[in-house]
């Protein structure tokens, strides 16, 4: 399998790793058919994304999106970071391979449900309708 020297780059050196103790919002998704377990933790200040974290089990891919996600929406509004696609993020990484275009779903999953997260801790009640997820359940690793 070929990966891009962006992934490959993201997944030696990944950006943003770790957690807060004090996140705003925490966003935790997985997909169980292959393994990969990502978790985001969000600080929000005036309804922009002031800093992000990540922590992921998963193969190279899913690393590498779960880094260059978390470049993607740092300093961005809530709304911005919620119209972040999964196709953005993997072109933002020169492209994935087939098998391994669901971990840019999952990239754009854990945003979604970090913010989630945050509106419901803050408003009381979530995000008010939720994306659409393609998940192909047949990748490798």
């Amino acid at each position: 399998m070929q990966y891009s020297a962006k992934v490959m780059d993201h997944f030696a050196n990944p950006r943003n790793v770790g957690e807060f103790s004090d996140a705003d919002g925490v966003g935790e998704v997985g997909n169980p058919a292959c393994g990969d377990i990502m978790k985001m933790s969000i600080i929000v200040k005036d309804n922009v994304i002031v800093d992000v974290k990540f922590k992921t089990f998963g193969c190279g891919a899913a690393i590498a999106t779960s880094s260059i996600s978390t470049e993607m929406i740092k300093g961005k509004t809530l709304e911005e970071a919620l119209k972040l696609t999964n196709k953005a993020v993997a072109e933002a990484l020169d492209g994935l391979p087939p098998a391994k275009m669901h971990c840019s779903v999952l990239a754009e999953e854990a945003i979604e449900a970090a913010i989630d997260d945050y509106l419901k801790k803050k408003t009381g009640k979530g995000l008010e309708k939720k994306k659409e997820h393609a998940h192909d359940e047949h990748h490798e690793h």
